[in-house]
């Protein structure tokens, strides 16, 4: 593999510096252009729930320690129950939404917090307002839907969905400064290919390394021949011209 001369590649690099601002501020603009035109507003809104003690009719409402343990353990069955079709069902009929089971699924994500009985159901959506109600809908069946399938009440909600203000995947500042650095990297690396394959010698550092020798002599550059030359052509255009006249 080729050595690379550091100090050859950073005067490269400085050398090209316009073609690093002209590539960084080509993908910053289209990133915004992306984000203000083209990329699709998404709003979340979410529900919190609690496992709390299962009904029995008794009028002791104390929890104990096999009330939590068996919260605890239907949590991540609860998860899945909630994306049931049974569930997403009940869900799309409700609210008369033009949704598949697959597609409403996949806009909704179910978590829970570690040791704890607290399940937190989230929707995303283009309408703020419709995840809202969807976030709240799926809540509602899933507690009546419990009490068929366990013959427990033992789901409370905890926090009601609020309709979002703000789209969560949209963020000029954040996007604008990822572009920034991709376009940095990016006018890098297409400088860093452009040296790499530049096969241009531009000293006699370059020449002795290439061919092994020592260099015995280099002309400099001048520029004597070009302006002598235009000299002669200007001189034969006054010349032509004092002849027509």
């Amino acid at each position: 593999m080729e050595e690379i001369n550091l100090k050859d590649l950073f005067s490269y690099f400085f050398s090209k510096i316009a073609i690093m601002i002209v590539v960084t501020l080509l993908v910053v603009f289209g990133s915004c252009i992306y984000a203000l035109f083209f990329q699709k507003s998404l709003y979340s809104s979410y529900t919190t729930l609690v496992l709390t003690r299962a009904s029995d009719g008794s009028n002791d409402s104390s929890i104990t320690q096999n009330d939590i343990t068996l919260n605890q353990k239907l949590v991540s069955t609860y998860r899945v129950i909630i994306k049931s079709r049974r569930i997403i069902n009940q869900v799309i009929d409700n609210l008369k939404l033009d949704y598949t089971v697959a597609e409403l699924s996949s806009r909704i994500n179910v978590t829970t917090e570690s040791d704890t009985e607290l399940i937190r159901i989230s929707v995303t959506d283009e309408d703020p307002a419709l995840a809202r109600d969807i976030a709240d809908e799926i809540a509602s069946v899933f507690g009546k839907e419990i009490i068929e399938i366990y013959s427990i009440q033992n789901v409370s909600v905890i926090d009601y969905a609020e309709e979002a203000v703000n789209p969560y995947n949209v963020n000029i500042i954040k996007q604008t400064l990822i572009a920034l650095a991709a376009g940095i990297v990016l006018s890098c690396g297409i400088i860093f290919a452009m040296f790499y394959f530049d096969t241009t010698i531009i000293s006699t550092e370059e020449v002795e390394q290439k061919i092994g020798l020592p260099v015995l002599g280099a002309v400099p550059k001048s520029n004597y021949l070009k302006n002598n030359n235009k000299k002669k052509s200007g001189s034969k255009q006054n010349i032509s011209k004092g002849e027509t006249r």
